[in-house]
């Protein structure tokens, strides 16, 4: 018998062992800068100075760990409520200091991670351009909020797609569109996750990938290219008709043309949890200009 109980006590004290040995290495991950982050235990006081991420933590349930947001995260509704440090170009980094963060999520292109290391933060540079990288942010972030429904939430985005995409008639398939999302004018190239989205739902992007994702065109390009549909917001269309050429286009006279309101915007360039409504809007778009 004390034989029996003394082999029970080492199993437990194995398997209690193996299990702080997974707990510790289960908050390791690498971002996308190639810095190496292992935190000791999941952060309760997070800061977060891109949108898109503010929004991942909270699709994976953990709004109640942000302490802090950029001024362009504002959703969901709650996060309007907390400090607002800066944008992510121009972060306020006293204000993320005073806040006493355990974890800043950056951008990866932004420039203050380095100082924020320099001050003691710990810090993980994400940023999603394309949908394998949504999910792979989604897990990344999994990881470290120890969050068991990170491959949960990515599977209802990709299911939520695959249903825009299988909504739409034959006749919307196949239109050739040109997304723009800024009046300079830059596009939504083939290659960004706008794109892809468009390509998921069987439209021909006027922007090909070589361009790069979201690159800065010359009017005539896309005067020449003569796309089916334009895809814009509100905001950007203003004087849109007026350009030079522009008013000669198939998609301008025959009024093809979707104007997303300013509400939806942040769905259809943001590339998180909410990619699915910004689906279901381009989707909602093709099937109305089908013909």
């Amino acid at each position: 018998m004390f034989c029996l109980i003394k082999r029970l006590l080492c199993f437990s004290i194995a398997a209690f062992l193996c299990c702080v040995s997974l707990s510790a290495q289960s908050g390791e991950i690498t971002d996308d800068r190639g810095m190496k982050v292992n935190l000791a235990r999941p952060p309760q006081r997070i800061v977060s100075l891109l949108p898109s991420l503010t929004e991942t933590v909270c699709a994976l349930g953990h709004c109640q760990r942000l302490v802090g947001v950029d001024r362009y995260s504002n959703f969901p509704e709650s996060v309007t409520r907390l400090p607002q440090v800066g944008g992510g170009l121009d972060p306020n980094i006293e204000a993320i200091v005073a806040l006493k963060p355990d974890l800043v999520l950056v951008a990866s292109s932004s420039r203050s991670a380095d100082r924020l290391r320099t001050l003691g933060l710990v810090v993980v540079s994400l940023e999603p351009k394309t949908h394998a990288d949504v999910k792979r942010v989604i897990q990344t972030l999994g990881v470290l909020l120890e969050a068991p429904n990170a491959d949960k939430v990515w599977k209802d985005i990709d299911a939520s797609l695959e249903a825009a995409a299988k909504s739409l008639s034959p006749k919307a398939r196949g239109l050739r569109v040109y997304f723009e999302v800024s009046q300079a004018p830059h596009a939504a190239g083939e290659a960004s996750f706008i794109g892809e989205t468009l390509s998921r739902l069987g439209a021909k992007n006027i922007v090909p990938s070589q361009l790069g994702p979201f690159p800065k065109l010359n009017p005539e390009f896309i005067v020449r290219a003569d796309p089916d549909v334009i895809m814009v917001g509100d905001r950007n269309y203003v004087g849109m008709d007026k350009r030079p050429g522009w008013a000669a286009m198939r998609a301008m006279k025959e009024k093809r043309v979707c104007i997303f309101a300013s509400t939806l915007s942040d769905d259809l360039v943001r590339p998180g949890p909410r990619m699915a409504e910004g689906a279901r809007a381009m989707a909602k778009c093709l099937e109305s200009n089908a013909r």
